[in-house]
């Protein structure tokens, strides 16, 4: 199995996916370096300072983690558009995806691997629990934002090779949907999360053959 973390910067080609050796995971798997790439895929360019407002950290530890997050390639600094002294950091655009544990023999890279798909699972789990609750409040939410969105559960018996075949017919049908948004800051608009989630229940049984 791969997990992925899908492309949210604009400028990026949808083709290029970066497959995050053993050293860079191990770079990556720490759970305040993750809050970082995270907030950066979610918002956009952030400064230590905004980061630390945002997560509830200090400058100084953020900082520390964004030169960690840097010297692995995950992140960059940009120019700020104000002229002022912060540095400013994106995430460096692409889809980026971890390898399988059939792919190293090195436990420790397995134990990053692992902790990587964890946290990005959950961050996905949390914002959509965020939206659940925040659509209660008026002032977070407008009924324009609230139509617009969409939560949909479908569930199937299916094969594994069937289970691949879905997950790729969604892909292939939706990146050029996607594609035809990417980059865009349109007024009005404000960050959005899509998400696509495919496996089999852990609890269920295989039709016997």
């Amino acid at each position: 199995m791969t997990d992925s973390q899908p492309d949210p910067q604009p400028g990026s080609h949808p083709d290029h996916t970066r497959r995050i050796e053993s050293s860079a995971l191990k770079g990556l798997a720490h759970p305040l370096r993750m809050a970082i790439y995270d907030a950066l895929a979610k918002y956009g360019p952030q400064t230590a300072t905004t980061l630390a407002g945002r997560l509830g950290e200090s400058t100084g530890s953020t900082s520390y983690h964004l030169r960690q997050l840097a010297r692995h390639d995950f992140i960059r600094q940009v120019k700020s558009s104000t002229g002022g002294r912060d540095k400013w950091w994106e995430r460096i655009p692409g889809a980026v995806t971890v390898p399988s544990r059939n792919e190293s023999r090195d436990s420790a890279a397995h134990a990053a691997a692992d902790f990587v798909i964890r946290e990005w699972n959950r961050s996905s789990a949390r914002a959509l629990e965020d939206f659940v609750i925040g659509s209660t409040d008026e002032d977070r939410l407008s009924a324009e934002w609230l139509e617009a969105a969409d939560n949909t559960t479908s569930y199937l018996h299916l094969t594994s090779e069937q289970l691949a075949e879905v997950a790729k017919r969604f892909h292939d049908t939706t990146q050029s949907l996607i594609d035809e948004f990417r980059g865009r800051n349109d007024p009005g608009s404000r960050p959005v999360q899509i998400q696509f989630n495919a496996f089999p229940l852990i609890d269920g049984e295989e039709t016997p053959s």
